[in-house]
C-alpha cells in the first residue's frame, strides 16, 4: 500500500536550468494527488512515468504564478486525452477567475467537468473525505491567501488475534463487535462447589484485537513565513514538506518576503515531532543547496533536500 511523495519541481519564483517550479505528486494506494502545478508540471510527470489520467484531485496552495502556470497546459492535455470524468481543484476562491478565463478561451470541446472546491479557513479544516484518506487545509503566512494541506490515512479496521478465537469460542457476532472496538459482555453460568453461579464476562477489544498498521500522514507547507501554530497543526506528521527558500545568511530577506529559511523549516519539523522533513522551493540564487541541507540538519537530523524526480516513501508501519 504505497504512500509516497514525488517532487517534480523545487524552484521558487524563477526556474533554473535544473529546477522546475513547484509541483508534487502524492501517491496513496494507487490514487494520485497533484499538489501545486508550476510551469512544466506535466512534462515532469511524463519524465517520472506518472499516469496523468489517474489524477482526480489537484491542490493549489496559492495563486502565485510559480505554483499555477502549469495548470492550463495540464487541463488542455486532459481534454486531448478524451477525459470525461470530473476533475476537482481545491484552491483559494480566486481560482474561479482563472478557471473561467481558461474555459472561455481554451475550453472549446471540453468533455469533462472542472469542479472548483474553494478553500477558506482560519484553522485546520477537513476538505476531502475518501475511503482511505482525509485531507485538511490550513492557512499559511504568505503574501495573499495561501494554504497548506495535510493528508491523513484513516485508521484501519482492527483485526482479531487468531490464536484467541478458538480457545474463547468467539462467535462471528462477537468477532464483529470486537473489531469495531467494542467490548463484548457475556452472561456466563457455571457450577461452583455444586452451586450454579451466574456472572458477566467482559472481553476487551484492546486485548482481543490489534491495528494491522499505523496510519500514515503527509503535510505540505509552501509558501510561508514561520509561525507558532504551524507546528501544532502538523503535529506528529510522518513526512513534512516545508519550503526552505533561503539560507540563514538571507534570513532578513526571507522575513520580508514571507518565506522561510531551511533552518525555519527544521525548527517547525522538530517542534512538530515530524518523522522526516523535505525542504524545497529553493531561491535561484543557490546553484547548490547542500549548505541549506546542512543548516537544516543541525536542527533536525532527518532532513532531506528535494530534487526533481525524487521519491520519498512513507513505509507501512505494521504493528507487532
Amino acid at each position: 500500500m504505497e504512500f509516497s511523495l514525488t517532487t517534480l519541481g523545487t524552484a521558487s519564483a524563477l526556474p533554473t536550468a535544473n529546477r522546475y517550479p513547484s509541483a508534487h505528486i502524492l501517491t496513496v494506494r494507487e490514487r494520485l494527488f497533484l499538489i501545486d502545478c508550476g510551469e512544466g508540471a506535466q512534462m515532469q510527470m511524463r519524465k517520472a512515468g506518472i499516469s496523468i489520467g489517474k489524477i482526480d484531485n489537484i491542490f493549489i496552495s496559492h495563486l502565485h504564478g510559480d505554483h499555477v502556470f502549469g495548470l492550463f497546459g495540464l487541463l488542455s492535455t486532459f481534454s486531448m486525452m478524451g477525459r470525461t470524468t470530473p476533475l476537482y481543484i481545491h484552491a483559494p476562491y480566486r481560482m474561479e477567475n482563472v478557471l473561467s478565463f481558461f474555459k472561455e478561451h481554451f475550453g472549446e470541446g471540453l468533455k469533462y467537468e472542472i469542479v472548483l472546491v474553494p478553500v477558506k479557513c482560519k484553522e485546520p479544516e477537513k476538505i476531502l473525505d475518501m475511503n482511505s484518506i482525509e485531507v485538511y487545509a490550513f492557512p499559511l503566512e504568505h503574501r495573499g491567501e495561501t494554504y497548506g494541506y495535510l493528508f491523513k490515512e484513516k485508521t484501519p479496521a482492527r483485526n482479531v488475534h487468531k490464536h484467541l478465537i478458538e480457545p474463547n469460542s468467539l462467535s462471528l457476532y462477537e468477532i464483529a463487535r470486537l473489531k469495531e472496538g467494542s467490548d463484548v459482555v457475556r452472561n456466563v453460568s457455571e457450577m461452583v462447589d455444586g452451586e450454579l453461579v451466574e456472572y458477566e464476562q467482559i472481553l476487551k477489544s484492546e486485548e482481543f484485537t490489534y491495528l494491522p498498521y499505523s496510519p500514515r500522514s503527509f503535510a505540505y507547507c509552501s509558501d510561508t513565513a514561520p509561525f507558532e501554530k504551524l507546528s501544532e497543526w502538523v503535529k506528529g506528521v510522518d513526512l513534512l514538506y516545508h519550503e526552505g527558500t533561503f539560507g540563514d545568511e538571507l534570513a532578513q530577506m526571507a522575513a520580508s518576503t514571507f518565506h522561510s529559511t531551511a533552518s525555519d523549516a527544521a525548527k517547525c519539523a522538530k517542534a512538530a515531532g515530524a518523522g522526516k522533513l523535505v525542504i524545497g522551493h529553493y531561491s535561484s540564487r543557490y546553484k547548490n543547496v547542500d549548505n541549506l541541507l546542512l543548516q537544516a540538519r543541525e536542527i533536525f537530523a532527518e532532513t532531506y533536500s528535494a530534487k526533481e524526480g525524487a521519491i520519498f516513501d512513507i513505509p507501512l508501519n505494521k504493528y507487532k
